[in-house]
């Protein structure tokens, strides 16, 4: 199934896809591959990302990286760099920081990624563990979308790479005992679809432990809730 520029909707990678992934991703712009085999450049990012392939430093070094690298005699560089006895445009004036054309042409626009220029900023396809100790990988850099809606559960993506997208009203699980953050170990063997009715239940403390445990952990909640409102001012 193609959309109409022709990129694949959704469809699973072959090993025919694979292979050719693995021997041209190190060398290549993933935007190259990407029209090659009619996918979006995110899809081979992330199935680049869970083969664990990585680009080479030959290509780092090649211009089609478009990288500036350090020291690198290039013309078109250095027919830009400073002279000896230049002087700036703006020696001698105040307040003018930010305002000259050339700046303003490269600053942030509206609608710029936020987070873009912070320092923890981190590319496609980087991975974390959530606070609930699940691996999530990052799959896009849309500006639309708040900085934690980025990022996609390693097993969710696992699962629907196997199965197709998540139904409304369902999440993927692992089984009972096969919870890992180690991604090679993540693969749809270990996975299940359960509504999210069910999810909520085998959550539920009331479920969890004994009805007097549960009678606890609910009192607890009350206490604490309790003094929080006395200690506010």
């Amino acid at each position: 199934m193609t959309t109409n520029k022709g990129i694949l909707s959704y469809t699973r990678w072959s090993a025919e896809d694979d292979r050719l992934l693995r021997d041209r991703y190190p060398h290549e712009p993933a935007a190259d591959i990407a029209a090659r085999l009619r996918r979006k450049v995110t899809s081979v990012y992330q199935r680049a990302a869970k083969l664990g392939l990585g680009k080479s430093e030959a290509f780092y070094a090649s211009d089609r990286s478009g990288r500036v690298l350090r020291g690198q005699q290039r013309p078109e560089i250095r027919a830009s760099q400073f002279k000896p006895g230049h002087k700036s445009w703006n020696k001698g004036l105040k307040g003018v920081c930010g305002t000259h054309e050339n700046s303003r042409r490269t600053q942030f626009k509206k609608g710029a990624m936020a987070g873009a220029a912070q320092h923890n900023y981190v590319p496609i396809g980087s991975l974390r563990v959530s606070k609930d100790g699940y691996v999530e990988r990052k799959f896009t850099d849309d500006p639309s979308l708040a900085p934690a809606r980025r990022w996609a559960g390693v097993h969710r993506l696992v699962w629907e790479e196997a199965n197709g997208p998540v139904p409304p009203g369902h999440a993927v699980t692992f089984l009972a005992g096969k919870r890992t953050t180690d991604v090679s170990l993540i693969t749809p063997e270990i996975l299940e679809l359960v509504s999210r009715q069910e999810l909520m239940r085998r959550n539920s403390f009331h479920t969890n432990y004994p009805k007097d445990v549960a009678q606890l952990i609910q009192l607890k909640g009350a206490l604490t809730r309790k003094i929080n409102r006395r200690s506010k001012p």
